[in-house]
C-alpha cells in the first residue's frame, strides 16, 4: 500500500513498496472507517469448531483453536485478544463436551488453550506498546520535518509553487535536502540545496542553513550578500560540529539561490553553489539555466573570489524546475540515469499544461520512481515555482556580457522532440 499524498504545495514522503508498519496495517484492517481486525480470528474460530464437529473421533482438530488468540494478538487490540482467548476456551469446552467420553481431548488441550490465550494476551500487550512507541517516533519525525521544512502557504511570496520531498530513509522522513521561499522588502528569494552526507549531521546543517536564509533573504537587499551569509553559516556549522567532536571538516552543501525582484523586468537572479542547473519549463519546451560554476557551500576557503550572481530571463508563465541529485542520479536496472529534461520535454509535447508547477512536480516524481523501481538511493526533492500573473508573449532577449573576466552569455539546451527552442541568456554581476 503506497502512501502518496494528494498533490499540494508540499507533498509528503513516499514509503517504499511493501512497507509494514502499524499505520499500514490499521489502514488495511479498516472498512469504511470501521475496524474489521476481528473478522479473521472469528472466521478461524468458527471454521475450526465446525470442522471438528464434522470429523471422526479419531481425528480431532479442536486443539487448533489455540491459533485464534494468537492471530488476534497480531492484528487486534488487547481487549479484543482477551475476548478471543476466553471465547476460544468456552468454544473448546462446548465442542469437546459434545463428544463421547472416549473421544474427548480432555484436560491436556484445556491447559494448552488456556496457556496459549494468556501468552497471546501478553504478546499483544508488547506489540501494542511497540506500535505506540513507533507512532510516537513517527510523530517526532514529522514534527522535525515540519520544523526544518516548514509548510509553504499557497501563493507564498507571489509565487505559484509545488514541491515533493522523498527521504531515502522512509522512517526518518527527513534528511539533508532543504528548500524554502522567503518574501521580503526587496523581492522574494528561494533556496534549494542538498547537504553532503546523511544522518543527524546533515539534518542539523540543513536546519542551520535554512535559518540563516530566512533571516538574510528578508533583510539583505543584495542577493550576493545572502549568498555570503550562507557561506559563513556553513563554515560556522562545520567548526561547531568539529568542536563538539563530530568531524564535519569535509562536509559541504550544493544549492541554488534564486531572487525574484519586484521590478517587473521578467528576470531572476541566480547563484548556483555547484548544484544541478535548474530547468525553465514552458508550454513550448524546456531550456536549462547556466551550469553551476561556483563552489559548494563550505568550500569558499579554497578561493578568494566571491559568488557570481547571474541574471537570467524568467517571465510569468515560465516554471523554474529544481531538483536534487536523488532525481538526476536515479538509475534503472541497467544503470541508466533518469533523463529529466527529455522526459519533461516529451510530457510537454503531449500536454503543454504539464508546465503547471503542481503537475510538473507530480510528473517528475512519478517518472523518477518508475525509473528506479521505487528504490531511492538518496534523498529526493523536486521543487517547481513560477510567478503568479499573466504569461508574457515570449522570453526577453538577453545578450551575454563579460564583466570581471567572466563570460555572461549562455545558450540554453533544448531537450525533447525539438519542442520549446529558446535561449537562456545571462549576465554576471561581479
Amino acid at each position: 500500500m503506497r502512501r502518496i499524498r494528494g498533490l499540494s504545495p508540499r507533498l509528503g514522503p513516499l514509503p517504499p513498496e511493501g512497507r509494514d508498519d502499524p499505520v499500514q496495517r490499521q489502514r488495511l484492517l479498516r472498512l469504511r472507517g470501521c475496524s474489521v481486525a476481528w473478522v479473521p480470528p472469528l472466521i478461524l474460530l468458527i471454521g475450526i469448531a465446525v470442522a471438528d464437529w464434522n470429523t471422526s473421533g479419531e481425528f480431532r482438530i479442536i486443539s487448533w483453536i489455540v491459533l485464534v488468540p494468537a492471530i488476534a494478538a497480531a492484528i487486534c487490540g488487547v481487549w479484543a485478544t482477551a475476548a478471543f482467548g476466553c471465547l476460544s476456551l468456552l468454544t473448546y469446552i462446548a465442542v469437546d463436551d459434545s463428544w463421547q467420553h472416549q473421544y474427548q481431548t480432555g484436560l491436556p488441550d484445556f491447559i494448552l488453550i488456556s496457556v496459549g490465550g494468556v501468552l497471546a494476551i501478553l504478546a499483544c500487550v508488547v506489540r501494542v506498546r511497540g506500535e505506540r512507541r513507533m507512532l510516537h517516533m513517527m510523530d517526532v519525525a514529522e514534527t522535525t520535518r515540519r520544523a526544518v521544512l516548514r509548510p509553504l502557504p499557497p501563493g507564498w511570496g507571489g509565487l505559484e509553487h509545488a514541491a515533493v520531498y522523498l527521504a531515502a530513509d522512509s522512517e526518518a522522513r527527513v534528511g539533508g535536502d532543504f528548500f524554502d521561499i522567503q518574501p521580503g522588502p526587496c523581492g522574494t528569494r528561494l533556496l534549494l540545496g542538498d547537504v553532503q552526507g546523511k544522518g543527524l549531521g546533515a539534518v542539523e546543517t540543513a536546519a542551520a542553513l535554512l535559518g540563516t536564509f530566512r533571516e538574510a533573504a528578508y533583510h539583505e537587499p543584495v542577493l550576493r550578500t545572502v549568498a555570503d551569509r550562507l557561506e559563513v553559516r556553513m563554515l560556522r556549522q562545520i567548526r561547531y560540529r568539529t568542536a563538539v567532536g563530530r568531524d564535519d571538516r569535509d562536509r559541504f552543501a550544493t544549492g541554488i539561490l534564486v531572487g525574484f525582484p519586484d521590478d517587473g523586468r521578467g528576470t531572476v537572479e541566480v547563484v548556483n553553489f555547484g548544484h544541478e542547473p535548474p530547468l525553465v519549463v514552458t508550454p513550448d519546451g524546456v531550456r536549462s539555466l547556466p551550469p553551476g560554476d561556483w563552489l559548494p557551500l563550505g568550500l569558499a576557503e579554497l578561493t578568494t573570489e566571491r559568488p557570481l550572481v547571474l541574471t537570467v530571463p524568467l517571465v510569468p508563465g515560465e516554471t523554474l524546475l529544481m531538483v536534487t541529485d536523488g532525481v538526476t542520479e536515479a538509475r534503472d536496472a541497467d544503470g541508466v540515469f533518469f533523463p529529466l529534461a527529455d522526459r519533461v520535454a516529451q510530457a510537454l509535447t503531449e500536454d503543454p499544461g504539464a508546465a503547471v508547477p503542481a503537475r510538473l512536480v507530480e510528473l517528475v516524481r512519478d517518472g523518477t520512481l518508475r525509473h528506479c523501481g521505487g528504490h531511492l538511493a538518496d534523498d529526493t526533492t523536486i521543487f517547481a515555482v513560477r510567478r503568479r500573473g499573466v504569461p508574457d508573449s515570449g522570453v526577453p532577449e538577453v545578450t551575454g556580457e563579460v564583466t570581471g573576466g567572466v563570460t555572461g552569455g549562455f545558450t540554453g539546451e533544448v531537450a525533447g522532440d525539438g519542442a520549446g527552442g529558446g535561449t537562456g541568456g545571462g549576465t554576471t554581476q561581479p
